[in-house]
Parts: structure tokens; sequence; C-alpha cells
């Protein structure tokens, strides 16, 4: 039996540190940088009220749509695009080397065409009046087209010249959709087909809105972040974190000794699932998200000094070290749950308030948190069981919990 554990002790450690030296380095650059690592462009948008169009939610719900569209054909690394307030849109571009070229494009006029199968183009965008997603009664998802009356007339004599055929329908000169002509269409109204879900269909919908921007669309602030400065910030948050890492494993050993140990290695655990999640989230890394993986990591070692506290206290009271550990786990729970909950909720509400940045440090915190509790609950539980089992070492000295004077029972 003390063989076993201790066989298993050594495997498990020596899995987790060749694992961590192997990955940890490929794996933490293989998550995609935001802005302020990496460099590049920041952009506020912002809608405005002209005589011919008035700004409502569809109205910049369309634009959020059209700049998506235009910024991913930039072949840019994990844009941002989202909405600030009501009327207010934020891009930010990582990495982009022409900040003019990005900002020409994002006001350039989308152009939405209707093509025939010799590439002709029949109707564009101000013949659509417009589209909605809608299932029938059939439980099929289907986008529902409006046309004006000029548009319905030109539809109809397209469709009537390709039954049997495909209409091409593109945005930009990317297609969109190629549905087939079942029938002449008349009217001014059509339904398009096909959509697995209900949300495709509505993505759809909008595209096809957005043939043109709505609204005007004026740009209120422009912000350039040097590639220089990126990986100034970058480097000053690498050496940070070795530095943070180091200083945490010598406070662990030289307070816990062999607890410390253990402690350390499930924090190496901890940092290669951090990395993975994060990595498996397509989640996009920024200072702030750093900022947020350093203080998730202070907490998983502050789990980690609450409950060999408990432990000492445990085994100065007259335990063994087996049923002191135990009991150390069992009374360290509570204080560490509580800590962990509240921090966890002040997580969800910075991520549904905040916004850009900010949601990114509640991300990699709310994360952190989950497994912080996950590795210290259970994994730093289960090696140090396997360490007293093998009676290895059975000095109280060497768990960093004197005081005891009676001969220890595992």
């Amino acid at each position: 039996m003390r063989k076993n554990s201790f066989a298993k002790l050594v495997a498990i450690i020596a899995v987790i540190v060749g694992v961590f030296f192997y990955y940890v380095s490929p794996l933490a650059h293989s998550i995609k940088q935001g802005l302020d690592l990496q460099g590049g462009t920041h952009v506020v948008l912002e809608a405005v009220d002209t005589p011919e169009a008035q700004v409502n939610e569809d109205a910049v719900q369309r634009v959020v749509k059209i700049i998506e569209k235009r910024v991913n054909e930039l072949g840019l690394t994990e844009p941002i695009i989202q909405r600030q307030g009501e009327r207010r849109i934020i891009v930010e571009l990582p990495g982009i080397k022409d900040p003019e070229e990005a900002i020409a494009v994002l006001g350039k006029t989308a152009m939405l065409e209707f093509q025939d199968e010799q590439g002709n183009t029949v109707l564009t965008g101000t013949d659509l009046k417009d589209a909605k997603a809608q299932i029938d009664h059939a439980n099929q998802n289907m986008v529902a087209l409006e046309f004006s009356d000029e548009g319905g007339k030109k539809f109809a004599e397209l469709t009537a010249k390709n039954v049997g055929k495909t209409i091409a329908i593109l945005l930009d000169k990317q297609m969109l959709t190629n549905p087939r002509v079942n029938e002449p269409i008349t009217g001014g109204k059509a339904v398009i087909t096909g959509s697995r879900t209900i949300e495709e269909a509505q993505h759809l919908a909008i595209l096809l809105r957005s043939g043109s921007l709505p609204v005007k669309v004026d740009i209120v602030e422009t912000r350039t972040v040097g590639p220089t400065l990126g990986q100034d910030s970058k480097d000053k948050s690498e050496f940070a974190f070795t530095v943070g890492i180091a200083a945490i494993i010598i406070f662990m050993l030289a307070f816990y000794r062999l607890s410390g140990f253990i402690a350390n290695i499930t924090l190496m655990a901890y940092v290669l699932m951090l990395l993975f999640s994060l990595k498996m989230l397509d989640a996009t890394l920024t200072l702030p998200g750093i900022a947020g993986i350093i203080l998730s990591v202070g907490m998983a070692v502050d789990a980690n000094v609450l409950i060999f506290e408990r432990f000492k206290e445990e085994h100065r009271a007259g335990k063994t070290l087996m049923a002191a550990m135990d009991a150390g786990f069992s009374r360290a729970f509570a204080t560490i749950l509580d800590s962990n909950v509240t921090t966890f909720l002040a997580a969800v509400v910075l991520f549904f308030m905040g916004t850009g940045t900010i949601k990114g440090f509640a991300v990699t915190l709310g994360l952190g948190i989950v497994l912080s509790m996950f590795s210290a609950v259970t994994f730093t539980q289960y090696l140090l069981k396997l360490l007293i089992a093998s009676r290895v070492v059975t000095n109280d000295r060497f768990f960093g919990a004197p005081g005891v004077k009676k001969n220890d029972e595992v």
C-alpha cells in the first residue's frame, strides 16, 4: 500500500512537471492576443440621425453586422466589434499594419446584388425593402423577403427567366446564399428556405437587410497602439507573471515544506488547465485578462494557505497527519467557498455590465476561480493523501506543522 501510494505520487508529479515545462510556453503563446499586447487600431463609430434615416435599434444592429463582415475580410486575427451604449460601436483591429486603410474600409458603402447564373446583376440592395427570419407551418426556418415596387418587378422577371436554376445573392462580392428558383415569384415577396436553425435564418436576414449602411456613421475616435508598445506590454506582463510565480513557489516551500511542494505541483496543473481552457474557449488575451489570471493564481494559493493553516492547527491538537489533513480540508472549505463565490459573482457582474477588455478580465478571473477551487479542494487533497499514506516522511516538521510531541499514525 505504501509503495503503491508513493509510486502513484511520483508518477503524477513527473507527468505534471514534464507537461508543464514542455507545453506551458507554446500553449501560452498560442492564445490569441488583444490590441494592447500586439498593437493595432482602436476605432469608435457613432450612428447619427439624418433627414433620410433615423437611428434605431435595428439600424445599429445592421451596421454592426456590415462592419463585422468588412473587418473579417481584412484577414485580421480576432478583431473585436461590439456595441457601446445605444449608438456607438467599438472596433478593435489587432495587428493591423495600415490603420488608415482599415478605417477607409469601415466607411465604404456595402453592395448587395442579386445575380442570375450568367453573373449579371439584376437587383441591388436598394430594391430590397425588408428581410425577416420566420418559421413556417411545417416548422421550417426561412427568410421572408419583401421588395420595393420596382424591385418586385425586377425580381418577378428574374425568377421567371431562371425557373429550375439558382440565383446568387452577394454582399460586397461575397456569396451570402444561392437559392434555387422553383417557380416565378410575383407580388414583390419571396422566401428563402434551407436555414438549419432560426438563429442562422436571423443572421442571413440581417445581412440581406444590410445592402448598405442604413444610417450615417461618423468616426468619433481613433487610437493606434504601435507594435513596439504592445510588445513592451507583453514582455512586462510575462516578467511580472514569472516573478509572481517564483515568489509563490519560494513562499510555499519556505512556510509549508512538503505541503507547499504539493501546492506548487498543483499550481503547475492549475496554470496548464487555465491556459488550455482559454485556448479551447478561443479567448483573446489582453492586459486586464493577464491581471485576472494573476489574481486567480493568488486566490488559488490563498486557498492552499487556508487549508494548510487548518491542517497545522488540527495536527497541533493531537490528530495524526492523515486525520489532521482531512479535518483541515473540511474546516477550510466553507471559508474558501465563501470567498470564491463572492469574487465569482463580481466577475459575473463585470462580464455582463462591462465592455471590451473588462469582459476579458472577468472571463479569466471567473474561469480561474472555478479551476482554483477544483485544484485546491480535490487535486491538492489527493496528492497529500498519497504523500502521507506512503509514509516516506513522517516527521511533522516536513509538513510545516511542528508542535506535536507524540508519534504520528496514519
